[in-house]
């Protein structure tokens, strides 16, 4: 059986706002139209930091209302995390009725995507029980948090392959304050950002058995962004 056919973007340096709108459009889109082609998305942030819906605002450490710092709240679970260039971050937008409807398995799923792109390297990925994400000797290297709304995801995964780490320092990164956040580069010297880019594309399509397709442009299909509840 043919696998099924998945849109894949990388756009490069995007703003959070505009990614946020792609998605909402994206999902918006496929649930009305269920036949949709499933995406991905993958690209760099400039420096953000984004809460979960239900994230506390003691981890951060700063004050939002008198901070330089770009801040959004958005319909992920998980707590406070930062986003910056040399940061890879993955937006699947997937139909889980053509895979499995069960959430653990699809985060089981993207830790998976993250795990064998580390294989690679010969870094071991190790999971956490109880916590969602990827770690390397202990250093989380990898976020997920997601939102699934009728089968439909929207968020992702962000792995750090040469990002400044600094930005983290004014966070509780995903609320976890005895574990630190680590990078590729702090094990792999030469990491070199765009083939770990193809590496996540071809890992995500063995993962997940889909064929991806790449197309330019932006990621939105044929309808408006303003006024979609995501």
């Amino acid at each position: 059986m043919a696998s099924r056919r998945c849109l894949f973007y990388a756009p490069g340096l995007v703003s959070y706002r505009v990614a946020w709108d792609w998605q909402r459009s994206l999902v918006a889109a496929r649930r009305t139209q269920p036949h949709l082609e499933d995406v991905l998305i993958l690209l760099e942030h400039p420096p953000v930091y984004t809460l979960g819906q239900g994230s506390r605002l003691d981890f951060l450490k700063f004050v939002p209302e008198q901070s330089p710092y770009e801040l959004h709240r958005i319909e992920r679970g998980g707590e406070v995390t930062y986003h910056c260039p040399g940061q890879l971050v993955g937006y699947p937008i997937l139909n889980l009725r053509y895979y499995q409807q069960d959430l653990h398995w699809y985060l089981r799923q993207l830790e998976e995507v993250v795990i064998r792109v580390l294989a690679l390297y010969g870094l071991e990925g190790e999971r956490i029980a109880g916590l969602t994400g990827v770690w390397v000797a202990g250093y989380k290297v990898a976020a997920i948090g997601i939102k699934v709304s009728r089968w439909i995801t929207m968020h992702g995964f962000a792995l750090n392959v040469c990002p400044e780490l600094a930005g983290f320092q004014q966070i509780v990164p995903c609320g976890i304050a005895d574990k630190p956040v680590g990078s590729l580069a702090q094990f792999i010297p030469d990491v070199n950002l765009e083939t770990v880019r193809h590496q996540l594309m071809h890992c995500f399509a063995e993962v997940f058995q889909v064929h991806l397709v790449e197309m330019e442009g932006p990621p939105v299909d044929a309808v408006a962004v303003r006024g979609f509840d995501a």
